[in-house]
């Protein structure tokens, strides 16, 4: 009954954690690391083929990103999700390998165009993705689902995105029973659309994220319809395009939320009809979901509008972008409009062809919604770029750079040390992950002079006895060497190979009680193939 810290250990993105319980190997969330990262993470202690399963708290791709990559290097267990979660996965890893399969191709004519022998490939391919995407296990809210002999789990809402839960896990292994639950990450209780966190009444241990576990948000309610409504109003009376960078799901939504209420409250008075583009055709995917799962994940203010027959995420003016030309399109228009694009950090996606088209526009408007990481395009332009490269173009920033405080999917301190303070029964012991270097320590901290709790901040590395409740491991930070993002096509390859490797070796001990002829045809058929590539 053993758990080791593997992504997300003093960092923000990244998050993984590793359980071997009742004889399974079991990974808590496999994400994507995003922006600057600060420390090494240790590999996974076992092969990716070896994995049971995947316990996933929610979909952002920073706590599942990863997946493909884990498919395409053997694993076929089954990841269990809630099921709007499992439905946004469906398409947001399809878009991740995407991004991927593009990014390489460009990077590679790039390349050939400079005379460069590397190559690049992606981190992971579509197939891999679909591969990954259909070993998803759907688990309602609330349902106590036992996985294997000795290991139970529930999802709870937290109220960070559609679908997002806290993962309640119990264990019973050797006679010896405890309980842990992983976080996610938890909601802001203010966001619209979603309902609030939900507490859990007790573990022996907790694993809680602390994006915000040193900040707090505005205490005085605010009018986010009002504040975007002056940021446009503004903006269109100079003949300008207000350019949202946005993650596609969630914070999308909300916007679409805002500029309804807006429509609806006439705020806009220099020309109220105008136009919303979303370009992105993952938030148009991911919006269906969100309409599709709106009894069982939407507060009672979104549900109350339902009621009355209003969508509370669509209106007249919103012209949803699919197509590249339907992009392309948009920057041809004249009129002033609002464009809604993703990624929401400006890293990848249609939203740097946008930028190139209004940065250097003083008419115009970028308008900042959700948390830039460091080493990303958007964290750039938020502290005062004053030229920035796109598409290997210098673009010098002229725009007004805005941004939208307080409106943040994550709970801040306070929220986080509400949600933890709510457990009926307190766990003997709290692991502060998910969160900047320094804040992971300081909020351990927090917890432990506010709640009486003891917190500890673990690094990529540690392990933890859960049965005995003692360190096994306690690893120390290294400090990351720079990386690129995809690497040479001869590094990535081989480590696939690899890969394929392991995955046979697990193939060959499945043939162990088969026919003798069987076995025969099996050997005869990997000679051949050793033959002819020695």
């Amino acid at each position: 009954m053993e758990l080791t810290f593997i992504g997300a250990a003093h960092e923000v993105t990244g998050s993984c954690h590793y359980l071997n319980a009742c004889g399974k190997k079991i990974l808590v969330d496999y994400g994507m690391e995003q922006g600057v990262n600060l420390y090494e993470n240790i590999p996974l202690p076992v092969a990716e083929a070896d994995i049971d399963y995947v316990f996933l708290t929610h979909s952002h791709i920073d706590h599942s990103g990863l997946l493909p990559l884990l498919a395409a290097k053997g694993f076929r267990g089954k990841i269990f999700a809630t099921e709007a979660a499992s439905e946004l996965c469906d398409i947001m890893l399809r878009d991740s390998a995407h991004i991927q399969m593009f990014e390489s191709e460009w990077r590679n004519r790039k390349a050939k165009r400079s005379s460069s022998e590397v190559r690049f490939v992606p981190l992971y391919t579509m197939e891999d993705a679909e591969r990954a995407i259909k070993l998803l296990e759907p688990v309602a809210y609330s349902e106590i689902r036992e996985v294997c002999d000795g290991i139970k789990i529930r999802f709870t809402d937290v109220g960070h995105l559609l679908g997002s839960a806290a993962i309640e896990v119990w264990i019973d292994e050797n006679g010896v029973s405890k309980k842990i639950v992983f976080s996610g990450d938890v909601g802001n209780s203010k966001q619209p659309i979603l309902k609030d966190p939900q507490k859990v009444e007790e573990a022996d241990y907790v694993v809680i994220e602390s994006t915000y576990g040193d900040r707090l948000h505005p205490q005085a309610e605010t009018d986010y319809a009002g504040e975007l409504a002056e940021i446009i109003e503004r903006t269109f009376e100079r003949g300008g395009n207000v350019v949202i960078p946005s993650f596609a799901v969630g914070r999308t939504q909300e916007m679409l939320y805002f500029i309804r209420e807006i429509k609806e409250r006439k705020l806009i008075k220099c020309n109220p009809d105008f136009q919303v583009f979303v370009d992105s055709p993952l938030a148009v995917e991911a919006t269906q979901v969100f309409q599709k799962n709106s009894v069982n994940c939407f507060d009672e203010e979104a549900m109350e509008l339902i009621h009355r027959g209003v969508n509370p995420i669509s209106f007249k003016g919103l012209r949803l972008s699919i197509t590249s030309e339907d992009s392309k399109e948009i920057n041809f228009d004249d009129s002033p409009k609002v464009i809604i694009s993703a990624s929401g950090m400006c890293d990848a996606g249609r939203i740097r062809h946008h930028l190139k088209h209004n940065l250097w526009r003083d008419e115009c408007t970028v308008l900042f919604v959700g948390y830039q990481s460091v080493g990303t395009l958007g964290r750039a332009l938020v502290e005062g770029a004053k030229e920035v490269k796109l598409f290997g173009e210098e673009i010098g920033v002229r725009a007004e750079i805005r941004t939208m405080t307080g409106l943040s999917g994550h709970a801040d301190m306070n929220g986080l040390l509400n949600w933890l303070d709510a457990f009926e029964r307190k766990p003997s012991q709290v692991f502060v992950v998910h969160g900047a270097d320094t804040v992971t320590d300081s909020f351990a901290r927090t917890i432990g002079e506010k709640l009486g709790l003891k917190a500890y901040a673990p690094y990529s590395g540690t392990r933890y006895d859960l049965a005995k409740n003692s360190m096994i491991y306690e690893a120390k930070g290294i400090a990351a060497q720079s990386k690129k993002k995809l690497r040479s096509s001869r590094n990535s390859v081989f480590e696939r190979l690899l890969a394929a490797g392991q995955r046979l070796i697990s193939v060959i001990r499945g043939y162990e009680h088969c026919a003798n002829k069987d076995i025969a045809k099996f050997a005869d058929q990997i000679n051949s193939l050793c033959d002819k590539w020695e």
